[in-house]
C-alpha cells in the first residue's frame, strides 16, 4: 500500500501546483451541505436539523463520478462512510450498510424485495437521471418493513420551469487501457425539460452498453452476476400540473432494464484453489437466459397541497412497482426426474402503495417551534423466486401492509432539536401450499422435495425513535439518537429452505432492529468536521449455517450486536482546490455464540480520499481514493480451506483520476478508473469461498465522453 501512496501524493503535488499557477478568478465548487434539504424523512427539513448521520450524493458528485464508472454500487462504496466496499457485480451482495441491509427507494418508493431480499435493489436505474442521493443511516421506523440498516433513497430529475425548452444530450465510450479487445462500450444519454404556463415536463433517457470487462492482468473478467456485455436502458418521464399556487398534481413514471448478453463463457476458481475465475471466449455462450433485470417500473401519481388546512400541508401518492430479476444458471437445479439438467431463478415482485402525509408546523411560544408529521400507509407486496421453467424455489408470498405514523419536531430557541415519533405496523401474509425445490449440490446429498401446507402469518409491531440535536453553533453540533426498525428478515429463503411439513412449523418471527447512536458535524473556518459512533442489537438476527452434508446454507435466527464508528474531514484549501477523506469501521457478533458476524454482513475497514481542483478557469481535475483495509476474523479448517462466506480479506487501494473542460455550452470529460492498474480481488469477492465467486476488480479503464445543453 506505502508505494501507491507515495505515488498518488506525487500525482496530487503535481496537480496541486498547476491549480495554484492559475490566477483565474473560479468560483470554489464546494457543496454546502448545512444548506442541503433532505426529504428522506417524508419532510423537508436541513440537514443540521437531524439528529442522525446522513450522507448526501450531489447531482454534481454524481456526473463527477459517471466520467468514472456508472455503477451505483461503486459510487455509494467510495461516497458514503459506513457502506461496505463490495463492487464490480450486478449483485450488492455483502454491500451492506453498517453491517444490515438498506431498503432502496425511487423517490420514495421501494425497491428492494426484502420478503424475499435478492440483494439487487441497488441497481435499480440508471445514476444519470437522478439528481441526488440521500442516504439516511441506522435502523428507522419512517418506511417500515426492510429498513432494518438505513434508506438509500434516488431522488430522480426535476423539470427546469424557468424556460419552456431545455436540453442536455451526452455520449461517451469507455474500454481497457491495457488489454482494448472486445472491450469498447458506448453510452448515450438526452434529457428535455422544461415548464409552458402551469404544466412542467421532464424526459430523460440513457443507453448503456458495457463492452468485456478485463481485470488488471487483461483476462475477462468472470460472468457470474458480471458487468462484461451488460446492456442496459433507462426512461424517466415526469409531468407536472400546477393547479393553484398551493396545489399541484405530478405523475413519473421510470424504467429500468439491464441484461448480460456475451458470447464469453465463465471458467470458475474459488479462493481455496486460489485460482482466479475468468472468462473466455470461445464461440459458446451461457447456458439460459441473459442474467439481470428484464424490467424495473415504477409509476407514481402525487398530489400535493401546501395549505391543506391550518398550518398544515398534505400529500398523497399511489406507487406501483413491478421488477423481474433474473439471476444465473445453476446446475443446483437439477432433476433428473424430470429430465432436467439445471436451471435459474427470477425475483418477480409486484408492489401497490398508498400514502397520505401530513405535516403541521405551529410556533407553540416565541422560542418554540413544532413540527408535527403523521399519516398512513396502506401497501400490498406479492413477491416470489421460481425458476425460469416454472418451478417455483421461494413460494409466492402476498403481504399486506397497513401502517400509522406520527413523527414530532420541536426546536428551541433555534438551537435544540428534540425528535420523536413512532408507527404501528399490522402485516398479513398469505401463503398457499407449495413444495420445497430439489436442491443439488455438487459432490453432497441431494435436497429432496417437501409438500408445506401453507397458512396465514400476521405480524403486529410498534416502533419508535428519539434524538436530540443541538444546532446554535456551527462548530460544535452535537447529536445523540435512538431509532428501531421492524424486519421480516427475508421469509422468502426460510420457507424455501424448510424441512417442516407446514407453515405452523416454520420459524417465521420477525425481528425488530434498536440502533443507538452519537456524533456530530463541526464547521470551523475552511474545516468540517463529522463523526459518529453506533451500536445496534437485535435479538433474532438472520445468519446462515452450511449444512455439511447437502451444501445448503440453512438460516439461523440469534441474537445480533453490530457496532462502529465513521469519521470524515473535508477542507477548502482555496476557491480553487478542495480536499477530504473518510474512515469507517464496523465490527459484529452473534451474543449468543460470541462469535464473528460472516463477511455477507460486515466489511472490511474502508479509507477514501479526494481532491478536487479547478485547474483553470474551465479546467475541472478530480482524484479519489478508496483503500480497503484488512478482515481476517476466520480460521481456515484443517486443509487450510475457509468455508461460506468466512473468507479473509487482505487491503487493496483504487485510485481514480477525472478531468473536464467547459466550453461554452460543451463539456469534454475524461476519466482513468484504477489509474495504477492495482491487481486486486474486492472484498465480496476474497469473503466467499464458493466457487466462481473469486473474480478480480477491473483492471485500468478510460472513460471518454462529451455534454451539451441547448
Amino acid at each position: 500500500m506505502k508505494h501507491r501512496l507515495f505515488k498518488l501524493s506525487g500525482l496530487a503535488i503535481a496537480i496541486g501546483l498547476q491549480s495554484l499557477a492559475v490566477q483565474a478568478q473560479a468560483e470554489s465548487q464546494t457543496v454546502d451541505l448545512q444548506s442541503v434539504i433532505i426529504t428522506g424523512s417524508r419532510v423537508q427539513e436541513h440537514i443540521n436539523e437531524v439528529p442522525a448521520s446522513v450522507s448526501i450524493l450531489t447531482q454534481e458528485q454524481l456526473e463527477n463520478d459517471l466520467m468514472i464508472n456508472a455503477e451505483l454500487s461503486s459510487m455509494l462504496a467510495i461516497r458514503v462512510p459506513g457502506m461496505s466496499p463490495s463492487t464490480g457485480t450486478t449483485s450488492n451482495f455483502a454491500q451492506t450498510l453498517r453491517g444490515r441491509n438498506a431498503l432502496v427507494l425511487i423517490d420514495g418508493v421501494p425497491q428492494s424485495t426484502p420478503l424475499r431480499h435478492g440483494k439487487l435493489g441497488i441497481r435499480s436505474m440508471d445514476a444519470g437521471a437522478l439528481e441526488r442521493i440521500e442516504v439516511i443511516k441506522g435502523a428507522t421506523s419512517i418506511y417500515g418493513n426492510g429498513a432494518a440498516g438505513g434508506v438509500i433513497n434516488y431522488i430522480t430529475k426535476t423539470p427546469r420551469i424557468d424556460k419552456e425548452f431545455n436540453a442536455d444530450v451526452g455520449i461517451s465510450t469507455n474500454f481497457s487501457v491495457d488489454k482494448f479487445k472486445d472491450t469498447l462500450g458506448k453510452r448515450v444519454n438526452a434529457t428535455v425539460d422544461g415548464g409552458i404556463d402551469d404544466f412542467s415536463y421532464l424526459v430523460s433517457a440513457v443507453v448503456d452498453a458495457n463492452g468485456v470487462q478485463r481485470d488488471a492482468e487483461g483476462d475477462a473478467i468472470s460472468l457470474l452476476y458480471g458487468l462484461s456485455d451488460f446492456e442496459s436502458n433507462n426512461l424517466l418521464t415526469k409531468l407536472g400540473y400546477q393547479i393553484n399556487d398551493s396545489n399541484a398534481i405530478n405523475m413519473t413514471y421510470n424504467y429500468y432494464e439491464g441484461q448480460q448478453k456475451s458470447d464469453y463463457v465463465s471458467v470458475n476458481g474459488n479462493i481455496n484453489t486460489g485460482i482466479k475465475s475468468y472468462a473466455i471466449k470461445n464461440g459458446e455462450t451461457e447456458p439460459g437466459d441473459p442474467q439481470g433485470p428484464r424490467g424495473n417500473s415504477n409509476l407514481m401519481i402525487k398530489y400535493t397541497s401546501d395549505y391543506l388546512f391550518g398550518h398544515t400541508d398534505f400529500s398523497l401518492d399511489y406507487y406501483k412497482q413491478e421488477i423481474e430479476n433474473v439471476f444465473f444458471y445453476s446446475t443446483k437445479f437439477k432433476d433428473t426426474d424430470l429430465g432436467i439438467e439445471g436451471g435459474q431463478s427470477m425475483i418477480k415482485s409486484n408492489k401497490q402503495g398508498l400514502r397520505a402525509n401530513f405535516n403541521t408546523q405551529i410556533a407553540l411560544t416565541n422560542n418554540i417551534e413544532a413540527g408535527f408529521t403523521y399519516g398512513l400507509d396502506a401497501l400490498n407486496d406479492v413477491t416470489s423466486q421460481k425458476l425460469i421453467d416454472g418451478r417455483f424455489w421461494s413460494p409466492e408470498t402476498d403481504m399486506d401492509n397497513v401502517a400509522a405514523y406520527l413523527q414530532t419536531k420541536l426546536v428551541f430557541n433555534d438551537s435544540w432539536v428534540v425528535k420523536a415519533g413512532l408507527r404501528r405496523e399490522q402485516i398479513d401474509i398469505q401463503v398457499d401450499d407449495y413444495s420445497t425445490l430439489k436442491i443439488c449440490e455438487d459432490d453432497k446429498e441431494c435436497v429432496e422435495s417437501v409438500d408445506v401446507k401453507g397458512g396465514k402469518l400476521d405480524y403486529t409491531a410498534t416502533t419508535y425513535n428519539l434524538g436530540l440535536r443541538y444546532s446554535g453553533h456551527e462548530s460544535f453540533s452535537p447529536f445523540v439518537s435512538y431509532s428501531e426498525g421492524f424486519n421480516i428478515a427475508d421469509l422468502g429463503a426460510t420457507l424455501r429452505r424448510t424441512t417442516a411439513p407446514d407453515l405452523a412449523q416454520v420459524d417465521t418471527r420477525a425481528n425488530i432492529v434498536k440502533n443507538y447512536e452519537l456524533g456530530f458535524t463541526s464547521v470551523i473556518d475552511d474545516w468540517r468536521f463529522e463523526f459518529a459512533t453506533f451500536r445496534s442489537t437485535s435479538k433474532l438476527g438472520t445468519s446462515y449455517k452450511e449444512d455439511s452434508v447437502t451444501g445448503v446454507f440453512l438460516p439461523q435466527k440469534l441474537p445480533q450486536k453490530i457496532w462502529g464508528y465513521e469519521a470524515a474531514v473535508d477542507y477548502t484549501v482555496s476557491n480553487y482546490t478542495s480536499v477530504g477523506a473518510t474512515y469507517s469501521w464496523v465490527e459484529g457478533k452473534n451474543t449468543d455464540s460470541d462469535e464473528y458476524l460472516d463477511g455477507e454482513l460486515i466489511g472490511p475497514p474502508k479509507f477514501t480520499a479526494y481532491m478536487d481542483m479547478q485547474a483553470s478557469e474551465n479546467w475541472q481535475l478530480g482524484l479519489t481514493l478508496l483503500a480497503v483495509g484488512d478482515r481476517t476474523r476466520f480460521e481456515a479448517d484443517d486443509e487450510g480451506n475457509y468455508g461460506g462466506r468466512l473468507g479473509p480479506v487482505t487491503g487493496y487501494e483504487v485510485v481514480n483520476l477525472t478531468s473536464s473542460y467547459q466550453m461554452g455550452n460543451t463539456k469534454l470529460y475524461g476519466g482513468i478508473e484504477n489509474l495504477l492498474n492495482e491487481d486486486y480481488y474486492p472484498a465480496r469477492s476474497q469473503v466467499l469461498s464458493f466457487t466462481g465467486y473469486n473474480t478480480k476488480g477491473r483492471g485500468r479503464w478510460v472513460t471518454m465522453g462529451v455534454n451539451h445543453s441547448f
